[in-house]
């Protein structure tokens, strides 16, 4: 039988796998991912976004990484101009990286040839700036040893601290692989492959016994073991998770990785750890990852997360605070800490098949990541919190500008993780209109999935499926309409929804048991197929839990996937903070085009209040509108919030619910 080898990349992660027809040989996830090339988006909701991010996010990022020196470091460095080091942190040439990394994807689905020669361009000035042995760290390069409290005075020397060498070259690792998987070219590959060959003689057991402060080479030496197949690159990619211990939780270094059981410190390099444990595992079986990310896991899906998807509470840390400890005025949930959860939860997922993972990861995507840009992708959004008096402003860019350059390379990806496959089935896990042709182990099958999600929980898939013929075809049910907000029971549904999810083939009604997750339907398939799945998607109402102080007395607001706010602009007083919603009204919900480029908007009855000179409360009735959480900070600065104080309670007590915390 032939051996066929093959390299995908999908959502950021890359595959190189020996198969033989449907039997995986080599260690590697037990589902696989379906390329997000292969996937063509047709909708109106993920299309326009991820065009959006070619035309306009991709470019300003470059723009912005111009107008603020990090490109011209590169220059700096490679000798072609002469200056100092000119923008402001010495991890600024990550920001490059993850934007080439971005502009690769956008490549696979929008060819560009602009693009594709400016990154000609770009990749040689990076190669300009790496040392003779392969060393790449423009600070250094430029301003030399002891130049900046962060760096030290010998390479690697606060690498596991405050230097970012590694975390900046494995982001180059990750943008060199994408890079080259877009264009067949090697020049940004070779860059990488010899500074990656540079760390390996230098760390190891027996050499240089250090970790990352800030983790991420671990992801990108992953990617490189996929595409060379060298081993060097996966044993450096272990051993950076396993010389961890001794150190501080800030960076999740306070004890060895597989006993660790709770989430703490900074929430990216957390979550970027706990995803290349999960990639590691997968490429060596290594059950104690597992294990233990399992463990931590359960600790941020049933007490550290938000209703938003969101990780990472305070601002001090950037990460995370005690159990149920979930402020919303404060809550720093940044976008890079969403995008880095989806790639964890998708990780998990690939593990073990689990639907609770792709509950998890859709709540983020939806709300916590969408959040974190605007809608017309030159606004964005460092935290992302439940409230706002009105202080918070989308930004051009930022000093730090890590979650703009992350949003530039996640959107290209998203059709990847519509689909995943294994021995004998196809998983349906996301829903947006597209076309496909998967590569189900050698079989070609085609399927055009049309749907309005997230607007309308109507989904109609047809099937063509080749030569296979027999498969079983997973359909996700999302936790919401399977009357669960999030596993675990730190969010829940403050009343069951009797409608029942619906299913047919070719108009005949089937039994539609999803009890695990899915409905799984095996059978002989046939051209021309049609399933047709129905979401029922009333308006929820969300319940905290009750050791979260901060949504005492309060109730958020759901619609299929997606999370509401209020926003001041929206209300008759234009105001937030003196409403409260009448939870035993009717929420009646509709769409409306010409509102924030076409949304849902959802309208409940509740009352607004002012206090009279003699200082009682005087309560009126009101409207109110709540809108996706998304697209809020898209019009004007002022009041949100997504916890909506009862009624009952104000009107009994004669009190207005606090302000938040």
């Amino acid at each position: 039988m032939k051996t066929v080898f093959y390299i995908m990349v999908v959502t950021g992660i890359l595959f190189f796998t020996s198969c033989k027809q449907t039997k995986i040989e080599n260690p590697d996830y037990l589902i696989q991912p379906v390329p997000f090339t292969s996937v063509k988006m047709t909708d109106s909701f993920w299309a326009p976004r991820i065009y959006t991010n070619h035309k306009v996010t991709i470019p300003i990022a470059f723009k912005q990484s111009e107008e603020t020196g990090r490109i011209e470091n590169f220059k700096i460095a490679g000798g072609l101009k002469e200056g100092e080091f000119c923008s402001k942190y010495p991890f600024d040439d990550s920001d490059v990286f993850k934007i080439i990394e971005g502009a690769s994807f956008s490549l696979q689905t929008n060819p560009d040839s602009e693009l594709e020669a400016y990154l000609d361009s770009l990749i040689s000035h990076i190669a300009s700036a790496q040392e003779e042995d392969g060393y790449l760290y423009t600070y250094r390069t430029i301003m030399g040893d002891n130049s900046h409290p962060w760096i030290g005075a010998r390479r690697w020397e606060k690498t596991h601290l405050l230097s970012h060498e590694l975390y900046n070259i494995g982001h180059m690792y990750e943008a060199a692989a994408a890079h080259y998987l877009a264009t067949g070219k090697r020049s940004l590959l070779d860059v990488a492959i010899k500074s990656a060959d540079l760390v390996c003689e230098d760390f190891g057991w027996g050499k240089f016994e250090s970790y990352p402060g800030h983790q991420e080479i671990e992801l990108g030496l992953v990617k490189l073991y996929r595409i060379t197949g060298d081993q060097k690159y996966l044993d450096l990619a272990k051993f950076f998770l396993d010389v961890r211990g001794g150190g501080d939780t800030y960076s999740q270094a306070h004890k060895p990785v597989t006993e660790q059981t709770e989430a703490v410190g900074h929430a990216v390099r957390a979550t970027y750890m706990y995803s290349a444990m999960a990639d590691v595992a997968a490429l060596t079986n290594d059950q104690s990852y597992i294990d233990a990310i399992t463990k931590i896991w359960e600790n941020v899906v049933y007490t550290q997360i938000y209703i938003t998807g969101g990780i990472g509470a305070t601002g001090g840390n950037e990460g995370f605070s005690e159990p149920f400890e979930l402020p919303n005025i404060s809550a720093y949930c940044e976008t890079c800490a969403s995008i880095a959860n989806v790639f964890w939860n998708y990780r998990m997922f690939l593990h073990e098949g689990n639907v609770k993972y792709f509950d998890v990861l859709e709540r983020t995507l939806y709300n916590g990541l969408l959040a974190g840009v605007s809608l017309t992708g030159d606004r964005f959004f460092y935290p992302n919190p439940l409230a706002s008096m009105g202080q918070h402003k989308r930004q051009k860019w930022f000093g730090c500008a890590c979650c703009p350059s992350n949003i530039s390379r996640f959107l290209p990806s998203f059709p990847g993780y519509i689909y995943a496959t294994s021995e004998e089935k196809i998983y349906v896990n996301l829903y947006a209109s597209n076309e496909t042709e998967l590569d189900f182990f050698g079989d070609a099958i085609k399927m055009v999935m049309k749907t309005l999600y997230p607007w309308d929980g109507h989904v109609d898939i047809e099937i063509d499926p080749g030569k296979r013929k027999r498969f079983t075809l997973m359909l996700r049910i999302p936790g919401w309409a399977r009357n669960k907000a999030i596993p675990g029971n730190l969010y829940n549904f403050r009343q069951e929804n009797d409608q029942p999810v619906e299913i047919s083939i070719n108009g005949e009604m089937l039994v539609a048991d999803a009890a695990e997750g899915y409905i799984k339907i095996n059978r002989k398939w046939k051209k021309g197929d049609r399933i047709s799945l129905n979401l029922p998607m009333p308006v929820r109402q969300i319940m905290a839990h009750e050791k979260i102080k901060y949504d005492k007395g309060r109730f958020a607001i759901q619609r299929g996937p997606l999370v509401y706010c209020l926003e001041e602009q929206d209300q008759p007083g234009q105001r937030v903070f003196n409403l409260q919603g009448n939870m035993e009204g009717v929420f009646s919900s509709e769409y409306d085009d010409n509102m924030l480029n076409g949304i849902q908007k959802i309208k409940f009855e509740g009352i607004s209040y002012l206090e009279d000179k003699k200082g009682t409360l005087q309560f009126q009735p009101v409207t109110i509108t709540a809108i996706p959480y998304y697209v809020w900070a898209n019009r004007k600065q002022g009041e949100m919030m997504v916890w909506i104080p009862f009624e009952e309670q104000a009107v009994e007590e004669n009190i207005a619910i606090p302000l938040y915390e």
